[in-house]
């Protein structure tokens, strides 16, 4: 199983402090103005490039993608007050790792398992990297990660160290690593408990963008790097995944997977018998058309439907509001003991619906399988 900002202090701080007004001076108060705003600016462009950024990494992906995951590792370490980088040991990276899993903030990647080892051997890991991208289609996956600051000639040297076969374009321009060959099982002899993943069978960089691309094909990845952010994910992913703020980790579907792998096909006659009788008491729906569903900082859970048009919306949004409230058939009890049902709203043709997790249950993930909210067929 894959273990898969606060930037200024609240008005609280002020409490206790004297209410006599102090009337400023006016040059005073233009240059207190221009500060706060050159701040404000400053903070605005750190954030702008500290990775994490949900819109950037989208921008990245395949165009055929019909499955993405997302996840802000930069966001999750703060998260969790792990305090990381390059010198951190494998057990250290493997502690934050266990502590976001208990926070549902890791299923979106496919790192996990592999942190140690990545972290030892690869010189860079969920403890340096800023976000991580995966995506799926018919045609191949994909591992896109995001790493400030990369250093090439180490990345080379790390590479070379492993045993990767150097590819014959430049290896510090986009050229593709070849990993099948291997020993990784060497790699853990030292006591570090890794298990590596195909996807990083084959890698590459691009150190001008900051960017490390994984797979386990390896035309795949050469295509990939040759035609990076060239295409345009559908727009039914990217309606829904608009709505989704700034958050720790995500997954986007496009329809055609959300019905096949989300929906209820896949469980037993007597669940789909009686799915079929709460949709029914409830109203309506429709086949959703995109689907994103994340983890935000708060420890909400946020959930975004497209569908085809504006009154199939707000059709959904009164039907699927019903059904987030009563049993859960598939994966047994109701969704009330699973999470507390927040806003529901639809917005042109997509429906947000606002998630409070109860006692630590893994939402995300939970509702990532089969649950009858989702049923789209």
């Amino acid at each position: 199983m894959l273990r898969t900002p606060q930037l200024l202090d609240h008005p609280r701080m002020w409490a206790g402090r004297s209410s006599r007004v102090v009337r400023a001076h006016p040059l005073l108060t233009i240059v207190v103005g221009v500060v706060v705003v050159a701040l404000v600016v400053v903070l605005a462009r750190a954030w702008a490039t500290r990775g994490g950024d949900l819109d950037e990494a989208l921008r990245l992906s395949p165009a055929e993608a019909t499955r993405v995951s997302f996840t802000d590792w930069g966001g999750i370490r703060e998260r969790v007050g792990a305090d990381l980088d390059a010198d951190s040991t494998p057990e250290e990276v493997h502690e934050m790792i266990d502590e976001a899993y208990t926070k549902d903030l890791t299923s979106t990647s496919v790192l996990p398992d592999a942190s140690g080892l990545l972290q030892q051997h690869f010189g860079w890991s969920p403890a340096t990297l800023d976000w991580e991208l995966y995506t799926q289609s018919t045609e191949g996956a994909l591992m896109i990660g995001h790493l400030t600051d990369m250093d090439a000639d180490h990345l080379v040297d790390q590479l070379t160290s492993m045993g990767f076969a150097a590819p014959d374009d430049d290896p510090a321009d986009g050229g593709v690593w070849d990993g099948s060959l291997v020993p990784f099982s060497t790699f853990t002899d030292s006591g570090i408990d890794s298990t590596i993943t195909p996807q990083l069978t084959y890698i590459a960089f691009l150190p001008e963008h900051d960017l490390i691309l994984a797979s386990d094909g390896r035309r795949y990845l050469s295509d990939q790097v040759k035609g990076l952010g060239d295409g345009d994910l559908h727009e039914p992913m990217t309606k829904a995944a608009g709505r989704l703020g700034d958050p720790l980790s995500a997954f986007i579907y496009d329809g055609d997977f959300t019905c096949g792998e989300i929906g209820l096909s896949g469980a037993s006659a007597a669940d789909q018998d009686q799915a079929d009788g709460l949709v029914d008491a409830a109203g309506d729906i429709n086949p959703i058309a995109g689907f994103a569903m994340a983890a935000e900082p708060n420890g909400d859970v946020r959930v975004a439907m497209s569908f085809e048009d504006d009154d199939q919306a707000r059709t959904n949004a009164d039907t699927r509001a019903k059904l987030a409230v009563g049993p859960a058939p598939g994966q047994g009890g109701t969704f009330d003991e699973r999470f507390k049902l927040g806003k529901v709203a639809a917005e042109d043709e997509v429906v947000t619906m606002q998630l409070q997790p109860k006692n630590g249950t893994a939402v995300l993930s939970d509702l990532a399988n089969g649950p009858l909210l989702f049923a789209t067929c």
